[in-house]
């Protein structure tokens, strides 16, 4: 059996962010919201592991005022 670190890719927005060892998505969605507000309401999507890396995707939440 070999094991194999997997990286982490964050997009949102069309950009790429640096992933952050040692933290949750969470974590990085929340250190990332300083600069970006709108991701304290985006859901994070984890996709698969692919060539050893897996993409997450941060999407903005859609919501309705009043």
């Amino acid at each position: 059996m070999v094991v194999a670190a997997v990286e982490r890719s964050f997009k949102y927005n069309g950009m790429t962010l640096p992933d952050i060892p040692g933290m949750t998505v969470d974590q990085v969605k929340e250190v990332y919201g300083a600069q970006y507000p709108e991701l304290l309401t985006a859901e994070a999507q984890v996709g698969e592991v692919v060539r050893g890396v897996q993409e997450v995707s941060f999407k903005r939440a859609v919501g309705t005022k009043g």
